[in-house]
């Protein structure tokens, strides 16, 4: 059982505290309440499918950042039979927000890039909250270019609230590694898999997100800025995300729509937190699937795919 519940999941939480009263209650006093209590699991099924198969886009933004959600070393240890990670960008430090390095998935030899939030208030002091600074983009940039020296294909797993906007970090170039990733990724030649597994918001996102294919968990969001940073800007209050997250047409499905994404990878009910298990299990198949297909592609005609991709997103109008 979880220990945030958000708004719109209380009448799942308090359902789902009766069932366990009345199991302790069964144990306790020796009472067979067995068939009430398959009534209530019943119940609690069909709540649990209702309630997060008609989640508006805020809702799905919250899901998305839930504390209990896998992060990316939890999928890490679930779906690598090995991993090797690679420490520091040879230049300033090793930034803790971003973790890589050498895995191995099944039968494939992968190199694995993504970002790491917290999973307490040390921890996420550690990982600084999963927001990168310029070292950090430097070291995925240094494993991309070994993945591309041995053939590797990369798989970059993204969850990120941005970039670390801190003075130290725009003084070591923050912007400049941003862009640098981006050109250097447009034309790495070995297959990219971008999967969103969280929040992937702004510049921060887009450092180490530019691929072969685009693939997101249900749950996630993408978008070019937060929708507190867009009520902020656009309402004056950042109180007003809901409303901008509306707007600004966030979801996995809207980048489905919009002809962003590639492929949404369905959660169990309830979301990946409640879970894990099962998110590891999809997300593990469609990764492979995916690194089958971009390998079987030869290396130039891929690039030339990739940046046909990105070519057709948006339109523009001349004056």
């Amino acid at each position: 059982m979880t220990k945030l519940t958000f708004d719109f999941e209380k009448p799942i939480f308090a359902l789902e505290q009766k069932i366990e009263e009345m199991r302790e209650l069964s144990s306790v006093n020796g009472i067979d309440l067995d068939d009430e209590i398959r009534k209530l699991d019943e119940k609690l099924r069909k709540l649990v499918k209702k309630t997060y198969s008609n989640l508006n886009r805020w809702q799905r933004v919250q899901l998305a950042r839930h504390p209990e959600r896998p992060y990316t070393n939890d999928y890490l240890e679930k779906i690598c039979t090995d991993f090797i990670e690679i420490h520091g960008d040879r230049n300033f430090a090793d930034d803790k927000s971003i973790i890589t390095g050498f895995a191995t998935i099944d039968k494939h030899k992968v190199v694995i890039i993504g970002h790491q939030k917290g999973k307490n208030t040390k921890d996420n002091l550690y990982r600084n909250f999963g927001m990168p600074h310029p070292e950090g983009y430097r070291k995925a940039l240094r494993a991309m270019k070994l993945a591309e020296k041995f053939h590797k294909p990369v798989v970059s797993i993204i969850d990120t609230p941005g970039a670390y906007p801190g003075i130290g970090a725009e003084e070591r170039g923050q912007a400049e590694a941003i862009a640098k990733n981006l050109f250097e990724m447009s034309r790495l030649k070995t297959p990219i898999l971008i999967v969103i597994i969280g929040e992937g918001a702004s510049g921060g996102a887009l450092g180490i997100g530019v691929g072969d294919r685009f693939v997101l968990l249900e749950n996630t969001w993408f978008s070019v800025i937060s929708p507190e940073g867009c009520a902020s800007i656009l309402y004056r209050d950042a109180g007003k995300a809901n409303i901008a997250a509306e707007s600004m047409k966030v979801t996995a499905r809207d980048l489905q729509d919009l002809g962003i994404a590639d492929e949404i990878i369905q959660e169990p009910d309830g979301g990946a937190h409640r879970n894990p298990d099962e998110t590891a299990r999809v997300l593990k198949e469609s990764i492979l699937r995916n690194i089958d297909e971009l390998s079987a592609i030869p290396i130039d005609e891929l690039i030339l795919l990739r940046n046909e991709k990105y070519s057709k997103m948006g339109s523009w109008d001349e004056a």
